[in-house]
Protein backbone atom coordinates (compact mmCIF):
# COMPACT_ATOMS: atom_id res chain seq x y z
CA UNK A 1 0.00 0.00 0.00
CA UNK A 2 1.42 3.34 -0.97
CA UNK A 3 1.16 6.04 1.65
CA UNK A 4 -1.53 8.46 0.61
CA UNK A 5 -0.89 12.11 1.25
CA UNK A 6 -3.13 12.81 4.14
CA UNK A 7 -3.58 16.45 3.48
CA UNK A 8 -5.22 16.66 6.69
CA UNK A 9 -6.70 14.98 9.47
CA UNK A 10 -7.56 18.67 9.37
CA UNK A 11 -7.54 18.98 13.07
CA UNK A 12 -7.55 15.48 14.41
CA UNK A 13 -9.81 16.38 17.31
CA UNK A 14 -12.43 17.88 15.00
CA UNK A 15 -14.08 16.82 11.80
CA UNK A 16 -11.33 14.75 10.29
CA UNK A 17 -10.69 15.35 6.63
CA UNK A 18 -8.19 13.04 5.02
CA UNK A 19 -6.88 13.81 1.62
CA UNK A 20 -4.75 12.31 -1.10
CA UNK A 21 -3.29 14.23 -4.03
CA UNK A 22 -4.59 13.43 -7.51
CA UNK A 23 -0.96 13.25 -8.61
CA UNK A 24 0.83 10.47 -6.72
CA UNK A 25 3.23 12.77 -4.90
CA UNK A 26 2.86 10.40 -1.99
CA UNK A 27 5.26 8.04 -3.73
CA UNK A 28 7.96 10.68 -3.38
CA UNK A 29 6.95 12.68 -0.31
CA UNK A 30 6.27 11.24 3.13
CA UNK A 31 3.67 13.50 4.70
CA UNK A 32 3.45 11.57 7.99
CA UNK A 33 0.23 9.82 7.00
CA UNK A 34 0.87 6.84 9.26
CA UNK A 35 1.58 8.99 12.28
CA UNK A 36 -1.44 11.24 11.77
CA UNK A 37 -3.84 8.41 11.00
CA UNK A 38 -2.89 6.67 14.25
CA UNK A 39 -3.22 9.86 16.29
CA UNK A 40 0.50 10.26 16.94
CA UNK A 41 0.74 14.00 16.30
CA UNK A 42 4.05 14.43 18.12
CA UNK A 43 5.71 11.83 15.90
CA UNK A 44 4.21 13.51 12.83
CA UNK A 45 5.62 16.86 13.93
CA UNK A 46 9.06 15.34 14.48
CA UNK A 47 9.04 13.59 11.11
CA UNK A 48 7.81 16.58 9.13
CA UNK A 49 10.08 19.08 10.88
CA UNK A 50 13.10 16.81 10.36
CA UNK A 51 12.34 16.84 6.63
CA UNK A 52 12.04 20.64 6.53
CA UNK A 53 8.24 20.59 6.45
CA UNK A 54 7.84 24.12 7.77
CA UNK A 55 9.82 25.44 4.79
CA UNK A 56 8.09 23.18 2.29
CA UNK A 57 6.06 24.45 -0.65
CA UNK A 58 4.09 21.20 -0.82
CA UNK A 59 0.52 21.85 0.32
CA UNK A 60 -0.06 18.31 1.61
CA UNK A 61 3.06 18.52 3.76
CA UNK A 62 2.08 21.95 5.08
CA UNK A 63 -1.51 20.94 5.81
CA UNK A 64 -0.43 17.77 7.60
CA UNK A 65 2.17 19.69 9.58
CA UNK A 66 -0.56 22.15 10.53
CA UNK A 67 -2.83 19.29 11.61
CA UNK A 68 -0.02 17.78 13.68
CA UNK A 69 0.79 21.13 15.30
CA UNK A 70 -2.90 21.74 16.07
CA UNK A 71 -3.33 18.29 17.58
CA UNK A 72 -0.26 18.79 19.75
CA UNK A 73 -1.45 22.19 21.01
CA UNK A 74 0.91 24.36 18.94
CA UNK A 75 -1.79 26.65 17.58
CA UNK A 76 0.42 29.48 16.28
CA UNK A 77 2.60 27.06 14.33
CA UNK A 78 -0.51 25.34 12.97
CA UNK A 79 -1.91 28.66 11.78
CA UNK A 80 1.39 29.53 10.08
CA UNK A 81 1.54 26.15 8.37
CA UNK A 82 -2.03 26.37 7.07
CA UNK A 83 -1.45 29.92 5.85
CA UNK A 84 1.68 28.79 4.00
CA UNK A 85 -0.37 26.04 2.31
CA UNK A 86 -3.01 28.56 1.26
CA UNK A 87 -0.43 30.71 -0.56
CA UNK A 88 1.80 27.92 -1.84
CA UNK A 89 2.59 28.18 -5.53
CA UNK A 90 2.18 24.40 -5.70
CA UNK A 91 -1.41 23.25 -5.85
CA UNK A 92 -3.31 20.15 -6.81
CA UNK A 93 -6.54 18.38 -5.98
CA UNK A 94 -6.88 16.48 -2.73
CA UNK A 95 -9.43 13.81 -1.91
CA UNK A 96 -11.30 14.47 1.32
CA UNK A 97 -12.58 11.85 3.73
CA UNK A 98 -16.07 12.08 2.26
CA UNK A 99 -14.68 11.13 -1.15
CA UNK A 100 -14.97 14.59 -2.66
CA UNK A 101 -12.05 16.27 -4.38
CA UNK A 102 -10.96 19.79 -3.55
CA UNK A 103 -8.15 22.12 -4.53
CA UNK A 104 -5.28 22.07 -2.03
CA UNK A 105 -5.75 25.77 -1.31
CA UNK A 106 -9.40 25.16 -0.46
CA UNK A 107 -8.38 22.29 1.84
CA UNK A 108 -5.85 24.55 3.54
CA UNK A 109 -8.47 27.29 3.95
CA UNK A 110 -10.87 24.75 5.44
CA UNK A 111 -8.24 23.62 7.95
CA UNK A 112 -7.33 27.23 8.77
CA UNK A 113 -10.96 28.23 9.27
CA UNK A 114 -11.64 25.17 11.43
CA UNK A 115 -8.69 26.01 13.65
CA UNK A 116 -9.65 29.69 13.90
CA UNK A 117 -13.22 28.74 14.79
CA UNK A 118 -12.02 26.28 17.43
CA UNK A 119 -9.59 28.80 18.86
CA UNK A 120 -12.33 31.43 19.07
CA UNK A 121 -14.64 29.01 20.90
CA UNK A 122 -11.89 27.99 23.30
CA UNK A 123 -11.23 31.58 24.29
CA UNK A 124 -14.86 32.38 25.15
Amino acid sequence: MSVTALAATLLLAQAAVTAAPATPLNDRIDVAYSELSTGNADAAVRKLEAKGGAKSEDPATLINLGAAYAASGQTEKALASYRAAVVSEDRYDLQLADGSWVDSRAAARLALNNLLRTTAHASR
